[in-house]
């Protein structure tokens, strides 16, 4: 995107007529056409510090997710409209006292076959079937005393979890935390085109 002062306003414009088509997520646009256009207006969102690869291994992560050390915590290799929602959505629950950390983004397909193989209490999504593969969803949890808090059996973190897929809904994004296997920390960008 060019930094020129007037860039901006041609998108702003594109973005407010009827029939338009960017990069397939137009299925979304009458949504979240508002929240869109505030985006591109405004400041656009820096990602956070990287966590330390040692907050992967403690005990209590390797408990609950035990495959994290090896997942993917690039802000770059997931899709600019999807990146900035999400990162809206840590701002909101920074205003609500939740510090919250991506701890996986996307995913290759072979790390998706991988977690399929691991069993349907892990994923029932193979290869190219996860969002994940597309830079549209990822994984996040909390930060409490400078430690990841994922489990959702710690109250904090429950009311925490509840409150995220709040601002994520709220910000045209699905919540995990709806599904029948019930997955709190996962968020995506629906894309008809890519199911």
């Amino acid at each position: 995107m060019s930094s020129e002062p007037g860039a901006i306003q041609p998108l702003i414009i594109l973005l407010s007529q009827e029939n338009i088509d960017i990069g397939g997520l137009s299925e979304n646009r009458h949504e979240s056409n508002a929240v869109i256009a505030a985006l591109l207006a405004g400041e656009r969102l820096a990602p956070p510090a990287p966590l330390p690869p040692e907050s992967f291994t403690t005990i209590e992560v390797m408990a609950v997710r035990p495959s994290l050390v090896n997942a993917s915590r690039d802000w770059s290799l997931l899709h600019d409209d999807f990146s900035q929602r999400l990162l809206r959505v840590f701002q909101r629950m920074q205003e609500h006292g939740y510090e919250l950390a991506l701890i996986e983004g996307y995913r290759s397909p072979e790390r998706q076959d991988q977690l399929a193989g691991m069993g349907a209490h892990v994923t029932n999504a193979g290869a190219y079937q996860s969002y994940h593969q597309y830079g549209l969803a990822a994984d996040c949890a909390f930060i409490r005393n400078g430690k990841l808090v994922i489990s959702e059996k710690d109250p904090w973190a429950m009311r925490g979890y509840e409150l995220y897929g709040k601002e994520a809904e709220a910000m045209g994004l699905t919540w995990g935390g709806r599904w029948t296997l019930m997955d709190f920390g996962h968020v995506e960008l629906r894309n008809k085109r890519i199911r």
